[in-house]
C-alpha cells in the first residue's frame, strides 16, 4: 500500500497542510485510488522551517503548495 505521511505540527498545519490535506483527499477521491493509499498524520517532521512538509512512499517534498500538489501526487501514486 503507497503512504502519505503529512506534518500536522502547528507550523505545517497553519502554512497550508491544512489545505493540502484536502487536495490529497480530493485527488485520491477523484482517480479512485482512496483505498489503495494509506495518509497518515505526523505531529512534527522536525523540518519546520521548511514547511509545509509531507512525505510520499518514503520521499520527502518540503515548502509544498496545493496548486503544484496534484502533480507530485500524479508523479508518486499514478506514474510508477
Amino acid at each position: 500500500m503507497k503512504k502519505i505521511l503529512i506534518c500536522m505540527g502547528s507550523s505545517c498545519f497553519a502554512r497550508e497542510n491544512r489545505d493540502n490535506l484536502r487536495v490529497i483527499e480530493e485527488f485520491l477521491k477523484n482517480h479512485g485510488i482512496s483505498d489503495s493509499v494509506h495518509i497518515e498524520g505526523s505531529l512534527c517532521m522536525g523540518q519546520c522551517h521548511r514547511g509545509p512538509n509531507i512525505t510520499i512512499n518514503g520521499n520527502e517534498y518540503h515548502e509544498v503548495r496545493g496548486e503544484e500538489l496534484p502533480e507530485i501526487l500524479r508523479k508518486e501514486l499514478i506514474e510508477l
